[in-house]
């Protein structure tokens, strides 16, 4: 039995302490994808817990043969889909300030001496955010989550090929974006 499938069954145990620990675990993975979506801080807030309600009134029907990250992310994903499908809000992208520029889809080499990083970097979350979704989703749980294609297509119901060419086109868009707005010729390469 897998550290994860122990941590499942101890829940379905009754043990509270496991599902603190799965939250733990988890509550990043689930930050991104709501914060992605959802503008309002409040909702954001509200959603979080929406969908640690969700995992643990459903934890029993959950496929052991599937990665917990990937269902979780699936139900943080639909949680959040549904909330702007009765609220009709716009989707909206939060980086969090502590992303280090590695983890950006933009190479380092971009910087140039005149611009400080703390400042570049917050450029670059300004232009995530106004990314379309689900691009903004999508470049969040690639590099900062580090998920992989298939991982990702297994929350956004997305096939894996897709979630490439939306990864593939949300780093164009930002370096399109970032390259116009800054005239920075060398964003386009």
């Amino acid at each position: 039995m897998t550290d994860e499938h122990k941590l499942i069954q101890d829940i379905l145990d009754g043990d509270k302490i496991a599902f603190s620990e799965l939250i733990e675990r988890y509550k990043r993975l689930v930050k991104h994808i709501v914060n992605k979506m959802i503008k309002s801080s409040d909702d954001r807030q509200d959603l979080c817990q929406d969908v640690f309600i969700k995992v643990y009134q459903n934890l029993d029907d959950f496929n052991r043969q599937c990665k917990l990250s990937s269902w979780i992310g699936r139900i943080a994903y639909n949680t959040s889909l549904n909330h702007l499908g009765k609220k009709q809000a716009e989707l909206w992208d939060d980086i969090s300030p502590e992303m280090s520029m590695d983890k950006l889809p933009i190479s380092s080499r971009l910087l140039d001496d005149e611009i400080a990083f703390e400042d570049m970097a917050a450029k670059i979350r300004e232009e995530i955010g106004r990314l379309p979704a689900p691009y903004n989703v999508i470049i969040a749980l690639y590099h900062l989550d580090e998920m992989t294609y298939q991982e990702i297509g297994e929350i956004t119901s997305m096939p894996g090929g897709t979630v490439k060419s939306y990864l593939f086109r949300a780093r164009q868009l930002l370096r399109e974006r970032l390259a116009s707005k800054y005239k920075l010729e060398d964003w386009r390469q």
